[in-house]
């Protein structure tokens, strides 16, 4: 089975290298990183003087590196003795994990081939591995199983899009799956699903993105508090994807300061272009902070940053999350919902439809059409009561869910406990 899943990586490797080829003249988005992702373990993670016994977390961007994040800490402070290292796949992620836990920390995930897989095992000698969410790569935990390393999934889901797809394959996965340590799942659907196809020691163990705190305000939240014009309401559309930019912009919501988000940061630039085209008055992050001027109602603020969304949330009066209005699945709407904000998502969030439909069942998050967005937005500056309702029952959401990062550290504490 392994054999045929590695010429089958390798065949879609050649097949789409004209395409990555491409992509990394353009953009380098695929050429930082690539001989770590080869199995060329970088010498910043082996520094001879550092011999404490490691855990290999992977998250695969932004948003599974944030609700790590908490563990990540929690973890150091129960395990003073060892070392939290942390692989990434995607270049934002890999940014953020170096900005918050240290370079020597964090690595690009490696392509799953053996000779890479084992470079890593060889070099780190991890004495667990963490996967965030759902990244079952085969050949990583077959030679961990070899190993004899205990291999745990936290945060674990499948998605209703994915589910058709791994229970058609469940008599492999049942293989890949069943000699797992420990599953801490998201809900009790994904318990279930997990079980459906084979995963061993499943539990539940809760969402830890409940549990994502911004620890202190960002610089850009800090100058933004001292620049916007009192009075003005402030609009945060974060996360946006190719195609809702553009729907935000024609809604015409001009009695409002709009902080545009877009996710990628390779789309920045894009963004920029497609303000400069719309007439619309806009500043951009990177060279408004050089030199910060006051903002009104109608400028567009374009945050071309990454890491700071989740504390710029804490200025909105309106938090709209994007990869909602293009099907795309959505992004994580508790990140407003931590700072009592009422919040507005398009009919697309299958990535996050346990915590929308318990938003949803609250009257703490609204469903909108792109089409009827313009009138959702100035329903809610409008009427300033039923908004602070609103986002106060989005909190109350987020804190009676909280609990999933202390399931986990227990959880993992203890099977290292049991190797002692």
């Amino acid at each position: 089975m392994l054999l045929f899943y590695s010429l089958a990586l390798v065949l879609v490797l050649i097949v789409g290298a004209p395409y990555w080829l491409f992509r990394m003249v353009t953009s380098g988005k695929y050429r930082e990183g690539l001989g770590e992702r080869l199995g060329f373990v970088p010498k910043r993670l082996l520094s001879p003087s550092r011999n404490e016994p490691v855990i290999w977390v992977h998250a695969v961007s932004v948003g599974e590196l944030l609700a790590a994040a908490r563990m990540i800490e929690d973890l150091r402070k129960h395990l003073p003795g060892w070392r939290v290292i942390v692989s990434t796949t995607t270049r934002t992620g890999q940014a953020l994990a170096r900005q918050r836990l240290g370079v020597e920390n964090a690595f690009y995930f490696p392509l799953d081939f053996a000779f890479a897989v084992r470079a890593y095992l060889r070099a780190l000698k991890p004495r667990l591995l963490v996967l965030m969410e759902t990244e079952f790569w085969p050949r990583l935990l077959v030679e961990c199983r070899r190993g004899q390393i205990p291999i745990t999934v936290v945060n674990a889901r499948i998605s209703d899009r994915s589910w058709p797809r791994y229970l058609r394959l469940r008599f492999l996965w049942k293989h890949l799956l069943g000699s797992l340590t420990l599953v801490l799942a998201q809900s009790e659907t994904d318990v279930e699903r997990l079980q459906a196809i084979g995963a061993a020691n499943v539990r539940y163990g809760g969402n830890l993105k409940y549990d994502i705190r911004a620890a202190e305000p960002a610089a850009v939240t800090l100058a933004l508090k001292s620049q916007i014009v009192l009075g003005t309401k402030v609009l945060v559309c974060g996360s946006t994807l190719e195609g809702e930019e553009e729907l935000l912009l024609n809604a015409g919501l001009t009695d409002a300061l709009m902080v545009l988000a877009p996710r990628h940061p390779e789309r920045f630039d894009t963004v920029a272009r497609l303000l400069e085209r719309s007439g619309r008055k806009w500043v951009r992050r990177s060279q408004w902070m050089d030199a910060p001027t006051t903002l009104t109602s109608g400028t567009v603020f374009l945050l071309d940053s990454i890491g700071e969304l989740a504390s710029v949330y804490s200025l909105a009066d309106i938090a709209f999350v994007g990869g909602s209005l293009v099907p795309a699945g959505g992004h994580n709407p508790l990140e407003p919902a931590q700072f009592r904000v009422p919040i507005v998502m398009g009919p697309y969030y299958e990535n996050f439809r346990a915590i929308v439909e318990q938003l949803r069942k609250q009257d703490a998050l609204r469903i909108v059409q792109p089409d009827a967005i313009k009138n959702e937005f100035a329903a809610l500056l409008v009427d300033e009561a039923s908004a602070h309702a609103m986002g106060a029952r989005a909190y109350t959401v987020f804190s009676s869910e909280a609990g999933a990062t202390a399931r986990a550290v227990d959880g993992l504490v203890a099977i290292l406990g049991e190797q002692a």
